[in-house]
């Protein structure tokens, strides 16, 4: 049961620092406490922990700019910041965790401005059928938190200019370019600020959980470790991978998202593998290639070895197959 509401609310544009932030506040999170963590990226992508960095984005372009290209922990799509947009992020262990409580907060609070938006789908909120914001999720043992955009004078134009959308998803949402399928705040309610947007967040957060929300000051936390998480999504290997070419590469589209598997294989067995996604289920994905590894390319040992890794699922797991299995 909830007890302590907090916020904390940076002031720092900077997306390496603040996605430390957001994984030291998860690593520290307590029994009975939810934090209501408030931040924005300047110029910035930033891509799901499983996908492929160059594939989802024109590096040189928006390095060009000035921009920046981070990796999240959390699964899902890429998604691009400015200063236009504000994040938040949900963060409590798994007992006090309820997804429909903190989307139900960040709709009160959008509502409360005089825009009639609505939840679609599992991780979208839209107004008029225009998508304001995305969500994600990712949870690590008993830590877990929810997090997303909230779109409200974005500049548009780079949209196209830096990210690359796989035509299938495109094909999937009927539009012809992820421009086509978003919409600001600020078209519904003109002059809307950002401080107005945190003042009714703050306020439907403690609303919705019947508490009183306490600041959290950044000053409060352990600097070095702070350090060395801004370290940890700095690293080159961390951002980019390894994308060495390998002799077979399938991918499709599936209800849960798009799926990109290489593999190499020796003898009927596989030697190495590689895996890109937009799909949510952040660390499952993460855990395959490795697994896969050794593995004869048979069905039933390939389906009984990623049934045994963590937060396995049907679905994912027979998508999976499908692509390993394709001739």
């Amino acid at each position: 049961m909830l007890r302590n509401l907090y916020v904390i609310d940076t002031r720092d544009t900077d997306p390496r620092h603040n996605l430390a932030l957001e994984e030291y506040l998860l690593r520290r999170v307590k029994p009975g406490q939810c934090i209501l963590y408030l931040w924005q990226n300047q110029r910035t992508v930033v891509i799901g922990r499983n996908q492929h960095a160059s594939n989802e984005c024109r590096i040189q372009a928006l390095e060009a700019d000035g921009g920046h290209l981070v990796r999240r922990l959390s699964g899902g799509g890429a998604v691009y910041h400015d200063l236009g947009n504000l994040n938040f992020t949900f963060l409590t262990v798994r007992r006090d965790y309820d997804v429909e409580k903190q989307t139900e907060a960040i709709l009160r609070a959008v509502r409360s401005l005089g825009i009639p938006a609505e939840k679609n789908g599992r991780n979208d909120l839209t107004v008029e059928g225009g998508k304001f914001s995305g969500h994600a999720y990712y949870r690590t043992g008993d830590q877990c938190y929810h997090h997303g955009t909230l779109m409200v004078a974005v500049d548009l134009a780079p949209l196209e200019k830096y990210l690359n959308v796989s035509p299938l998803k495109l094909q999937a949402k009927g539009v012809k370019s992820v421009r086509a399928r978003v919409v600001n705040l600020r078209d519904f309610r003109p002059g809307l600020t950002m401080e107005e947007l945190r003042r009714a967040l703050i306020t439907a957060f403690g609303q919705v959980y019947g508490l009183p929300v306490q600041p959290l000051s950044e000053g409060e936390l352990d600097a070095d470790a702070l350090a060395r998480g801004i370290a940890r999504f700095s690293d080159p290997v961390w951002i980019y991978g390894d994308s060495q070419p390998l002799q077979v590469s399938r991918q499709a589209l599936f209800d849960w998202g798009i799926l990109r598997l290489d593999y190499s294989q020796d003898r009927g067995k596989i030697t190495q593998a590689a895996l890109w996604s937009d799909g949510l289920e952040a660390d499952f994905l993460s855990r395959v290639p490795e697994a896969l590894k050794g593995c004869p390319r048979q069905r039933d040992a390939l389906r009984q070895t990623l049934l045994a890794l963590p937060g396995a699922e049907g679905d994912l797991v027979e998508s999976v197959l499908t692509l390993l299995m394709e001739e």
